[in-house]
């Protein structure tokens, strides 16, 4: 290490999302360079994918296109809408759920949201919903406050009508059955004909037999996206890995490093930014319901901070804040439904981030940032935000290593707003260097992930260009192969 980064630390690398013009992806049919090969005159392709999330803060459609030479993901267009928006049910209208907030949804009211929430970000997008789009992935946090599986599947035929509403096709929100059912100009790229989507996605399976935890599709898609948004940095994010998402609850996986395909051998789960949330409606200038920390958030926002204060507030927030191994009595841990037992039968540790117990104590970090804010200001209150956050990632990381999950050679990838954003990155670097190979922060993994989840689904690959596998491997597609074929053998047998 050199004397600078001894002295100062590492400098946190950070994966920002890029833009792109639809126009852009029509005129430019060629990659313009290829690192070590000059210039490629193969024609460039984009595979384009929609990823539709309904948070408990934040509802996004998110336009991804991938170029598959490249395996390099840009934004054409991030639509944010908040989600404490949705209308009020109407009389003849049945309330199934609410967010962690207590906003309550309907049928209806969620399919109207996420309607309006397409169109605009197609319209904004300039591109045809037919022609242009190829997929569109719908994923969930709001599942956190449910408490029957009844109430998942209403939110998520919920998601489905909002998206069938906005005339998207269920053929592009389903895997192809085969390479003909896909675009000619993405034929190329599928090798449906050789593999075929057994659940794997990214080379990482999920934990077998039930559902350990509620949010379990958006830890897999952010450990999915923090691999893909680490192809903007020279950071190899394969297996074995650690993904984080700070959204407002708690997402994220441990994987192992075995071959073809690592397994999951520990979930993240409870709340997140629901932490920063709740210190914010202290300053009383937010909604008292849905109001969230990125309402009062700018970029100037850490000018003049007490850093020295803040820290010391952040240890008096962490005095109710429980972190650990989730107990196997446990149905719920920081709101998010679990199935410790389950987990625990499959070999997965479920490690999980709570405010009192299920959230009982959120009212009390409330009555804290109101003390903070009127004593030091909305500066230093911020900045103790950011002290939370990294001292949350720091707790989570031990408990992890002191469980014996942590494999040697492990990278940390951190996403959500509130694990990115201010100083955290630093701020988290400082207390995992060493401990760790190495650490990522990536924008809009979630959104990311989409578009690798949409590509494993029609196995569209770059084995040129491995996103699955081990750290400084080859693609796995033959081993793949090998696995299918001794199934398909067996199957005939």
């Amino acid at each position: 290490m050199s004397f600078l980064k001894r002295l100062f630390g590492p400098k946190p690398v950070i994966a920002k999302s890029r833009y792109i013009t639809i126009e852009d992806v029509k005129s430019a049919p060629f990659t313009k360079k290829t690192v070590g090969s000059g210039y490629s005159m193969r024609p460039d392709v984009y595979y384009i994918v929609a990823s539709v999330e309904l948070g408990n803060t934040t509802t996004k459609c998110i336009l991804t296109a991938t170029n598959l030479n490249t395996s390099r993901s840009y934004l054409l267009d991030k639509t944010v809408k908040m989600t404490r928006d949705i209308r009020e049910p109407k009389k003849d209208e049945k309330v199934f759920g609410s967010t962690v907030w207590g906003v309550e949804l309907t049928k209806e009211s969620v399919s109207e949201m996420v309607k309006n929430t397409i169109l605009e970000s197609v319209k904004k997008a300039k591109i045809d919903i037919d022609k242009d789009l190829d997929f569109v992935v719908r994923s969930t946090g709001v599942t956190a406050g449910f408490a029957s599986p009844e109430e998942v599947g209403q939110l998520i035929i919920s998601l489905a009508n909002g998206c069938l509403e906005a005339g998207i096709p269920p053929r592009k929100m389903a895997p192809a059955l085969s390479i003909d059912n896909l675009p000619e100009r993405l034929q190329e790229f599928s090798l449906l004909e050789k593999v075929v989507f057994d659940g794997a996605v990214v080379s990482v399976i999920p934990p077998t037999g039930k559902e350990v935890v509620a949010n379990e599709m958006e830890g897999e898609l952010v450990t999915a996206g923090i691999k893909l948004g680490a192809k903007w940095t020279n950071i190899d994010f394969r297996n074995p890995c650690i993904s984080l998402d700070f959204g407002t609850t708690l997402a994220g996986r441990i994987v192992n490093n075995q071959e073809p395909y690592a397994r999951t051998i520990g979930n993240f789960c409870g709340l997140a930014g629901a932490v920063s949330d709740a210190l914010i409606r202290g300053t009383e200038k937010v909604d008292q319901r849905g109001g969230a920390a990125l309402d009062l958030y700018r970029k100037d926002i850490l000018k003049n901070a007490d850093w020295k204060k803040a820290q010391l507030n952040a240890q008096r927030v962490h005095e109710l804040i429980d972190i650990g191994k989730v107990p196997e009595n446990r149905s719920r841990f920081g709101t998010v439904p679990v199935d410790p037992e389950a987990a625990y039968e499959t070999g997965t540790t479920l490690i999980g981030c709570d405010v009192g117990e299920n959230g009982d104590k959120l009212d009390e970090l409330t009555i804290l940032g109101h003390e903070i804010f009127e004593e030091d200001g909305m500066n230093t209150l911020f900045a103790t935000l950011d002290h939370v956050s990294a001292l949350i990632v720091k707790r989570l990381i031990d408990e992890a290593f002191d469980e014996g999950v942590v494999e040697d050679g492990s990278i940390l990838g951190v996403t959500g707003r509130a694990g990115i954003t201010g100083r955290k990155p630093q701020l988290i670097m400082e207390h995992t260097n060493g401990r760790l190979k190495d650490c990522i922060f990536v924008s809009d993994a979630l959104a990311m992930g989409a578009a690798i989840m949409a590509r494993c689904m029609n196995s569209i690959g770059t084995p040129h260009i491995p996103i699955g596998g081990r750290q400084g491997g080859p693609c796995i597609l033959g081993p793949r192969r090998k696995i299918q074929k001794k199934k398909d053998d067996k199957w005939i047998d």
